[in-house]
């Protein structure tokens, strides 16, 4: 069964700094890409950043590049998204998500992130 389960979120202030993890089990994660989304109160999903499978190349949404960085550890079977110079409008529930093929995607619960001073 895969289960994907994202810790790590929490209260930052503006400028900040916060290391978002997900544990994932079922599956070998670095066989299959991986990407965070993140969802804002009255807001649609925003996609932040792919790592794709293999060699694990990155992309990042406009909005984050620069100060996001996704990366996986395959020993640990961990994805983790390291968010630097956190402004408010990072504000979201992000979450973690495999791909499924064919456009599909599985998510997990999220974790809360609140920038605010």
């Amino acid at each position: 069964e895969v289960q994907l389960v994202e810790s790590g979120g929490g209260l930052v202030q503006p400028g900040g700094s916060l290391r978002v993890s997900c544990a994932a089990s079922g599956f070998t994660i670095g066989n299959y890409a991986m990407r965070w989304v993140r969802q804002a109160p009255g807001k649609g999903p925003e996609w932040v950043s792919v790592i794709n499978s293999g060699g694990g190349s990155t992309y990042y949404a406009d909005s984050v590049k620069g100060r996001f960085t996704c990366s996986r550890d395959n020993a640990k079977n961990m994805l983790y998204l390291q968010m630097n110079s956190l402004k408010p409008e990072d504000t979201a529930v992000y979450y973690c998500e495999k791909s499924e093929g064919g456009g599909r995607w599985s998510r997990g619960q999220g974790t809360q992130v609140t920038v605010s001073s």
